[in-house]
């Protein structure tokens, strides 16, 4: 079977996904064309090489149009600024930017940041699960891009109700997160699904430590919902400072991977591919991804 295995040294959110996925072989253009038939607006998307402490990776995030004034190439993806967009990887998520900008921190748009479980209008404009259901059914995508995607909110959504005690139905995400949590889950399969990927293995995420501000306050690392989605998957703490997995990338693991260890012996690697968060760290800030030929797991 064509085998994905992801090896989250340096945590995991959307953007680093979608970037890993795009040196893997994905066209840019035609993950631009795919994601334009979902009838958003108000974004552009940023694909560019950037090189991690030596390892040559590709950095990719969605950038709001009401963030180009800001944008200094960093909350987003990876540095888990629970956006879930950059882990600070960008997106506050971990700069994960929920965008998964792995903002460590991630720019802003991890889902800590991005969900209103309060019911008070914080923003100016709310998507709630049934919106973001009905944006994903309307789209010509396959219906296993479809259902895949839907699993994945379903878990973040489940993951912010459980930890602020409210109905699921009751979880709403901000329009602005919204946008890039539809452009990073619903790009995350159906770049695998380009890729013919037929099972997802990972392993052990490295969580980060510290604390994280995020649209409820000051979090501990793991924020509650990522913490909640982590559960069953080993996952670790450093002296990194900084939230390296993102709401978005624990959904993500935690609705595609059909397995959690070491990387597996049976796995023989033909393509290593790297997707970077935005913040610079004392280890790379990098998603690895092995794709290969392995037995069903």
């Amino acid at each position: 079977m064509k085998t994905l295995y992801l090896d989250c040294f340096s945590g995991i959110s959307g953007n680093m996904f979608i970037g890993m996925l795009i040196q893997a072989g994905v066209p840019f253009e035609e993950f631009q064309k795919a994601m334009a038939q979902l009838g958003l607006d108000g974004y552009s998307l940023i694909c560019q090489p950037v090189n991690k402490l030596g390892i040559q990776s590709v950095y990719y995030n969605v950038l709001l149009d009401s963030e180009q004034d800001h944008h200094h190439h960093h909350d987003h993806e990876e540095g888990h600024d629970h956006h879930d967009h950059d882990h600070e990887h960008g997106h506050h998520d971990h700069d994960h930017h929920d965008h998964d900008h792995h903002d460590h921190g991630q720019s802003v748009k991890t889902a800590a940041s991005l969900i209103d479980a309060t019911g008070h209008h914080h923003y100016h404009q709310h998507r709630g699960l049934a919106e973001i259901t009905a944006i994903i059914e309307a789209s010509p995508f396959t219906e296993a891009i479809k259902q895949k995607s839907l699993a994945v909110f379903q878990a973040l959504a489940e993951a912010e109700a459980k930890v602020h005690g409210v109905p699921v139905s009751d979880i709403h995400f901000h329009e602005v997160g919204a946008i890039d949590c539809i452009l990073d889950i619903v790009g995350t399969i159906w770049a695998l699904d380009y890729l013919h990927i037929e099972q997802i293995g990972t392993s052990a995420l490295h969580a980060g430590s510290g604390f994280v501000r995020c649209a409820h306050g000051i979090m501990p690392v793991p924020a509650p919902a990522t913490a909640e989605l982590l559960a069953g998957l080993p996952y670790y703490s450093t002296d990194i400072d900084g939230e390296l997995v993102t709401p978005t990338g624990a959904a993500l693991v935690k609705t595609l991977a059909s397995y959690a260890g070491p990387h597996p012996e049976e796995l023989i690697h033909e393509t290593t591919a790297y997707g970077a968060g935005t913040k610079d760290l004392a280890i790379p800030n990098v998603l690895r991804g092995f794709i290969g030929e392995c037995k069903k797991f």
